[in-house]
């Protein structure tokens, strides 16, 4: 690496990951996923951890080129065959409150060209076979983390015009280090700072209470129902012992759960969505009474359609989330390819399954309960960009009165 002292500042994002992103306490556990190709920043959160008090920490490496092959010449009985040992180890992480980092680094197109059946039928069967662990997650049970680190592939997808991998590279570095306001004299305190602006706008939109959102901008025209008691929130969340984490970094969003039945009308999609292993573009989804009737999509319809098809709730929204077109990463002018920044560049809503605190008392509410509210339960999770600086928002008011959200992409 060319990146001048990237060392010490990936020594510094080590420690903002253990450090703001899960808030790593003595005796926690730790279960971190990342890439083998990540294996310097491994070692570098792996021991910011152990100095912060950590009394375990688990690393599950991951490797593109392995993954493919499995998926390419594993026959589908293997793949969809999740093991007992992996359930009772994710079981485990929940008894003993893990926190759990995702460091993300894929290539975005991993997996073109294989069978997209054989993909989704395994991706269904994991989501099943875990979804105790996605259930603790989605309600705050554990700290949990979603960050990212620059791969080869990735790079080389983001910046094709640079001459060497090298070069991709220090420039996927610097942009990632740029979302994450690491270069700032104290990002933490930077942190601290997002972190109240967020929960301030989040707490503006839950005294309004609005029972539904209208969006429109060119190809879209969408109302989104929100249930009673819904709440926004914003980049910081508190676990079941209290303690304050950051589940994605970085984040531009203040986010709430609509009301699975109560979603009309159509949307269309600005910006790709990588899934699966596939890049999927040009996605138009047409809704009604809650239920995806009908997607297409420019590039990767089978994949977004066998998304659309996994269980009942896959085909519904589970979450609404808000992002000004003046974030920073949507001003970089980037497309990352990559859903944890292309979301954070864009409003954005996601299919599948609704997080349980976006509901008041939701997290001690059964899945019976959350999905009489009118929460969205579903074995997957997946978000796609639809925001735009043509974009406006109308919050609807139970009298049917209406107030300006956005304008043009901006908070109005």
């Amino acid at each position: 690496m060319s990146l001048e002292n990237f060392n010490n500042l990936l020594q510094k994002y080590a420690n903002l990951i253990v450090t703001t992103g899960v808030n790593v306490q003595d005796s926690h556990t730790v279960v971190l996923s990342i890439d083998v190709e990540q294996a310097p920043l491994a070692r570098m959160i792996t021991e910011a951890a152990y100095k912060k008090g950590a009394k375990e920490v688990i690393v599950k490496w991951a490797d593109d080129s392995i993954t493919r092959s499995k998926f390419q010449y594993a026959p589908e009985e293997v793949l969809t065959d999740v093991p007992q040992y992996r359930i009772d180890e994710s079981l485990d992480h929940i008894e003993k409150g893990a926190s759990r980092i995702s460091v993300r680094s894929s290539d975005p197109d991993s997996l073109k060209g294989l069978d997209s059946s054989k993909i989704a039928a395994a991706q269904a069967a994991l989501g099943k076979a875990l979804s105790e662990q996605r259930k603790a997650t989605q309600s705050n049970k554990v700290s949990w983390l979603v960050a990212a680190a620059a791969g080869e592939a990735w790079a080389a997808k983001v910046f094709p015009d640079l001459e060497s991998t090298e070069e991709q590279l220090d420039a996927l570095w610097d942009a990632i280090f740029k979302a994450v306001h690491l270069y700032d004299e104290d990002p933490i305190k930077t942190w601290e700072e997002k972190d109240k602006t967020l929960e301030a706008k989040a707490e503006e939109l839950n005294k309004e209470q609005f029972v539904a959102l209208h969006y429109t901008a060119p190809g879209t025209d969408l109302t989104v129902g929100l249930p009673k008691g819904h709440r926004w929130e914003g980049a910081g969340s508190l676990n079941a012992r209290g303690e304050r984490f950051m589940a994605n970094m970085p984040t531009e969003e203040v986010f709430t759960a609509p009301d699975a039945n109560r979603v009309d009308g159509v949307v269309v999609s600005t910006k790709p969505l990588s899934y699966a292993g596939n890049i999927i573009e040009g996605m138009e989804f047409h809704f009604k009474d809650g239920k995806v009737e009908k997607v297409t999509a420019k590039n990767g319809e089978d994949v977004i359609t066998k998304l659309v098809d996994t269980d009942e709730g896959s085909a519904r929204l589970g979450e609404v989330a808000l992002v000004p077109d003046a974030s920073p990463i949507s001003q970089s002018g980037l497309t990352f390819f990559n859903t944890l920044f292309d979301e954070n560049a864009s409003n954005h809503f996601a299919l599948g399954s609704a997080y349980a605190f976006n509901l008041q008392g939701g997290t001690e509410m059964s899945e019976e309960e959350l999905k009489a509210a009118g929460l969205n339960r579903s074995d997957v999770h997946v978000d796609f960009m639809v925001g735009s600086n043509e974009m406006d928002i109308d919050g609807i008011r139970e009298d049917g009165t209406r107030v300006p959200v956005f304008r043009k992409g901006a908070w109005a």
